[in-house]
């Protein structure tokens, strides 16, 4: 027992000893990093000149046409202190620091909550910055996120409230803080979004930029997040109104009043397609490299292809605000063999922004109506049904707990009964899964989504690029009518897996950036996967660009078909005529267009896919075409089977559904059957 003691006592002392040793020379080592990074701190006194360098370029996929020049050269007027008004302050210090003026320049408990969550995330990104280390960040230090950065920010902040008043450094911070679009400082930024002075700023607009300050780009006026602007800009009159810096009067005049801002007049090509591109670069490399870093950026975007589109949706945007009552469109066009995004026109006209212009409906969530339809049945072909398979288009109740004649409206459960109509109110009887694809049949398409399966037919979907169906649980057999929301780019990019023989290769925009000194920091290689067999995406190929097979629906001139080429197609409305779409591709091309109203205003009863989106798409494509050869779609196998049914046959004189074949135990088999029975009289 004794020796026992003994050792512990001496592994104890050793314990301590080495303990002790640690801390030294830990000690030492703070100190040697805390005095040269004393040593390499900038001069605090240069917190009042900020310098931008070189200017980011964004080019086309040639590298030869400059679509916009983020340049370096600030719009910036320094303006003396009493000249801010009071609304601009306070906004500010609600919006970034509330605590401003009793501080000695570091919030030691934001700095304390943002350590824990770096440490927690495993991350640099947290800040916890006061508006004094703001300005040192932005002034003297960048964005690079490291711990020598942030200690010299802490440091240099220090020392910056010890040199200046609190007001000659708010006085700094609103003269020199980006607000976006090259605005430095909040006399550019009023001029350049409210047209006036900052002088002449109300609440509303002071809080509107004190709310762009966290992150310009993305919630830039210009820019395709006006809304998540607006509701900042909210949150941030209210915390005002909680820290007794505006009155309730105030308050509530600020908050109903309406933001107008001045159209952008900057040269900018392609604006929607280069906003993204913008905000991606801002994203991954911080605001200043891109505003200053001198970036070269070449982009898929093919020059003489997105000038059509984008005279092609101004064309016939006025037609159809004059015959369909739509005051906006979009097109995306991509190569479907690379995923490069070729033509990217987001909305009518980007620089209107009363009307909501600079918003980008290529990248928005909207139905797509029967555009959807195809992903249901590529599904029931992979799962052996063959095109010819027969699927009666009668009325039918899907809810097996209604009553099969399509009268209720509940079944006993509460739960809404489901009896969808086509388009025009007519039943056709007995068609084929080719014919109720090419004529976008809905009641048969629903009964292909059925035997495919939901789960499948969303798995298939996402698969093949749609990114927008998150919660599964909440879509039914409605989903192929376009029950789900998607994006118009997904949607193009998903349709190129069929014009690419079934293999996916995601959709891109951005081929390459280099450095200032010509170094690549990304360069994009197409990765492709397949996803469809080759069979199956040839079968839907086949089928959309069957003109026999849909024309007596669409007729045999639509703006669906061109003579002499192989071009497959689909359309989509959505209910009340709130979306039109058409999509559709030949193997070298693949385009989408939408048209509707950004606040989903319907159109009129005319305004259906092949109506309002079909001439806009038409004219695209011929004019993308023109110069390519005629490339065909490999045609697929025949598919033949003795079954009933799958043969595409049924019994004349004795007709019953698929389930009667196979699986009368189907929850779905009394009303199919009583509705086919009730269709012939039976």
């Amino acid at each position: 027992m004794l020796l026992g003691f003994k050792n512990n006592k001496h592994l104890i002392k050793a314990f301590s000893v080495l303990f002790l040793w640690l801390f030294v020379i830990g000690v030492i080592f703070f100190l040697i990093l805390f005095i040269y990074i004393e040593l390499t701190l900038p001069d605090p006194e240069s917190i009042a000149v900020r310098k931008v360098t070189e200017s980011t370029k964004i080019y086309d996929k040639t590298g030869e046409v400059l679509l916009y020049d983020i340049h370096g050269e600030e719009k910036r007027t320094i303006i003396p202190w009493d000249q801010i008004p009071e609304s601009i302050k306070k906004a500010t210090l609600a919006s970034e620091d509330a605590d401003f003026y009793n501080h000695k320049g570091l919030d030691l408990k934001g700095i304390l909550r943002a350590l824990l969550k770096d440490v927690r995330d495993l991350d640099l990104s947290q800040g916890g910055s006061t508006i004094t280390q703001q300005l040192v960040k932005k002034g003297l230090l960048g964005d690079e996120k490291t711990l020598t950065r942030k200690i010299k920010e802490a440091l240099l902040a220090i020392e910056v409230e010890k040199r200046f008043t609190k007001d000659e450094i708010l006085w700094m911070y609103l003269n020199q803080i980006p607000y976006g679009s090259n605005s430095y400082g909040i006399e550019a930024a009023s001029k350049t979004f409210f047209g006036k002075a900052a002088s002449e700023l109300n609440i509303n607009e002071s809080a509107i930029l004190a709310s762009l300050i966290k992150a310009p780009s993305y919630y830039s006026p210009y820019g395709n997040h006006v809304e998540d602007l607006i509701l900042r800009k909210n949150i941030l009159l209210k915390r005002m109104s909680d820290l007794n810096l505006l009155t309730a009067e105030e308050y509530e005049s600020a908050i109903n009043s309406k933001v107008d801002f001045r159209s952008t007049i900057e040269s900018i090509q392609s604006p929607h397609f280069v906003i993204m591109v913008k905000e991606y670069l801002e994203n991954k490399y911080g605001q200043d490299a891109v505003e200053s870093g001198g970036l070269k950026v070449i982009t898929t975007l093919d020059t003489e292809r997105q000038t059509a589109a984008e005279e092609i949706v101004t064309k016939y945007v006025q037609v159809n605000k004059e015959k369909y009552k739509a005051s906006n469109a979009s097109l995306v066009s991509i190569d479907p063999k690379t995923g490069e995004i070729l033509s990217l026109v987001g909305s009518a006209n980007y620089f209107d922004i009363e009307n909501e212009g600079n918003f980008n409906v290529a990248t928005a969530k909207r139905q797509p109506g029967s555009a959807f339809k195809p992903f249901a049945y590529a599904v029931a072909f992979q799962k052996g049904y063959p095109d010819f398979t027969i699927m009666f288009d009668v009325k039918t109740e899907f809810n097996p707990n209604c009553s099969p004649d399509s009268l209720q409206e509940k079944d006993q459960y509460g739960l809404d009964c489901y009896h969808p109509q086509n388009y025009d109110g007519r039943f056709r009887g007995p068609v084929t899964m080719r014919q109720s694809l090419a004529q976008s049949l809905n009641v048969p398409s629903v009964k292909t989504l059925y035997l495919a399966g939901v789960p499948e037919a969303i798995d298939l979907a996402e698969n093949m690029g749609i990114s927008t169906l998150q919660d599964k649980t909440r879509f039914g057999l409605s989903l192929v009518l376009g029950g789900a929301e998607v994006k118009l780019v997904d949607l193009v990019s998903a349709y190129g897996v069929f014009a690419n023989d079934g293999i996916r290769s995601p959709w891109y925009f951005i081929k390459k950036i280099e450095s200032a000194d010509g170094a690549v920091l990304e360069e994009t290689k197409t990765e492709s996967k397949r996803i469809l067999e080759p069979q199956v995406a040839r079968m839907i190929s086949d089928i959309l660009s069957d003109n026999s097979a849909r024309a007596s629906v669409f007729g045999y001139s639509s703006s669906l078909y061109f003579p002499g080429r192989s071009v497959a197609a689909k359309t989509g409305t959505t209910q009340e005529n709130r979306d039109a779409w058409v999509v559709g591709y030949s193997p070298s091309v693949v385009t989408g267009v939408w048209v509707g109203n950004n606040r989903q205003e319907s159109m009129t009863k005319e305004g259906a896919g092949i109506s309002a989106a079909g001439p806009m798409w038409h004219e695209f494509m011929a004019k993308a075409l023109q110069k390519r050869p005629n490339e065909e779609f490999i045609k697929p196998d025949l598919v033949s089977s003795s079954e009933i049914m799958l043969n595409g046959n049924y019994e004349n004189s004795d007709p019953h559904t698929i389930f009667y074949y196979k699986d009368k135990g189907n929850s779905q088999f009394d009303n199919w059957e009583w509705a086919v029975r009730k269709f012939f009289g039976l």
